[in-house]
């Protein structure tokens, strides 16, 4: 690739690559990712998580996009594969970059950095000067062209996207302390004592100019979204450091240029199942903070060919539901339906998100699980059910109760969890006709 010019430079298509990184066990969102990565846990009714990073990507004209994966990465291989695919005659792509052992390296990806140290011969071969990492597990909406153009435009070696917060939200991110100019000058990657967060409030010369507003909360913490130029990428990642945020990043700000591009729209990292949780409620809102219908900026997935949804019947608030599914008589408050779900009648279903199912139950498996003493897959007549996650191709009988009433925060059983008082049902998970969970 020859030298860019300064135009070329600020058109995100001709200048930067995306990384993706694909998560790792994700422990804190089993049994969710029992079977999957992270990204590939469905979101929204009909999404993968992984569709936001990279449809932020494909709105804001980059086109040149690789997924670093390694855990339970099957399910969102194939996700990727079915959704994302450009034409013989374009040059973009969306690319698995799976980890594997090298001549160079026998070790699964350790961290966020160590993933990109692997793969940098495929991420620079085609010398793009800026490479965007991104994290492939986080909700929200960014023009990646307008913080691109500040990085190029402020001469920056390093950008990183950056949030206004509260002191109560500082023990879960990396603080930045920036100047008033933009500039990192430290970064804490959470900070537990107020010790630690000593210094790192936004300076009051640099509320205006971080467009924060007089009353901003008090620290600026980082979204784990970075522009690199490709060369100090290089160098910085000439080391055994494992992880961005943790290692490279707070030793690089001395010796490099590294600014904050403020953001101050939503934004929510979906690690835990309580976030989780709580992010697919929030799309039940009149007014969501998180809008799938902004045309402007959509969010891509993998285009299905269901058929129109069919309610028999019910009563129906704040509820999404998704292509495919069928509802008979029953009351739903406050719920997300995913696709191809089926809910008998008379069930009341209040703060439930469904994650659907992979296909249609034929006649004959529904009469072999019959047989079998199994229901079939959905959710049976007469159920009732509170704050649950249902996830993908479970079979709930006749007259089951979920709900994480009068049960600790936390618990684990065959055919079901509880997190942060919410009840998990696993994928492929049988809870018998009756049961009182």
């Amino acid at each position: 690739m020859s030298a860019p010019n300064r135009e070329d430079l600020l058109e995100p298509e001709k200048s930067t690559v995306a990384v993706i990184m694909g998560g790792g066990a994700g422990k804190r969102l089993y049994p969710l990712t029992k079977m999957r990565s992270k990204p590939a846990v469905p979101f929204g009714g009909k999404y993968r998580l992984v569709d936001i990073p990279i449809s932020n990507c494909l709105n804001s004209g980059i086109r040149h996009i690789y997924v670093l994966t390694q855990f339970n990465s099957a399910s969102l291989h194939k996700h990727i594969k079915l959704t994302y695919r450009f034409d013989n005659f374009s040059k973009g792509y969306v690319e698995i970059l799976a980890a594997q052992q090298t001549p160079s390296s026998e070790q699964w990806y350790q961290g966020t950095a160590d993933a990109v140290r692997q793969n940098l011969r495929y991420i620079t071969e085609e010398g793009f000067p800026y490479v965007l990492i991104l994290s492939g597990d986080q909700l929200y909406r960014i023009d990646f062209e307008a913080m691109l153009r500040q990085h190029v435009e402020t001469g920056a070696d390093i950008t990183i996207a950056a949030m206004p917060v509260g002191p109560e939200e500082t023990g879960r991110l990396g603080i930045l302390q920036v100047d008033a100019e933009k500039r990192i000058v430290r970064f804490f990657e959470k900070p537990q004592s107020a010790a630690e967060l000593d210094g790192l409030e936004v300076p009051e010369a640099a509320l205006a100019t971080l467009g924060l507003g007089a009353k901003a909360p008090a620290y600026l913490a980082s979204m784990g979204i970075y522009i690199f130029n490709r060369e100090r990428l290089m160098e910085s990642l000439h080391n055994d450091f494992p992880d961005f945020g943790h290692d490279i990043l707070p030793r690089v700000i001395k010796d490099c240029r590294v600014l904050a591009y403020p953001y101050k729209g939503y934004w929510e990292d979906i690690g835990t199942i309580k976030s989780f949780f709580d992010a697919n409620l929030a799309l039940t809102d009149v007014l969501p903070r998180f809008n799938f219908f902004d045309t402007r900026s959509p969010i891509y997935t993998h285009a299905r060919a269901l058929p129109a949804s069919k309610l028999n019947g019910g009563r129906f608030q704040r509820t999404l539901i998704s292509d495919g599914c069928i509802v008979d008589d029953s009351r739903l408050e406050r719920c997300v339906v995913g696709v191809r779900s089926i809910i008998a009648p008379g069930c009341d279903i209040r703060d439930t998100v469904m994650l659907g199912a992979d296909a249609y139950e034929s006649a004959g498996s529904i009469a072999r699980h019959a047989a079998e003493g199994l229901p079939p897959i959905g959710i049976g007549p007469g159920c009732r059910i509170r704050r649950a996650i249902i996830d993908k191709n479970a079979r709930i009988g006749a007259g089951a109760v979920i709900t994480p009433d009068n049960k600790p925060a936390a618990f684990d059983s065959e055919n079901y969890c509880i997190r942060d008082g919410i009840v998990v049902i696993p994928k492929d998970a049988v809870i018998p006709a009756g049961s009182v969970l």
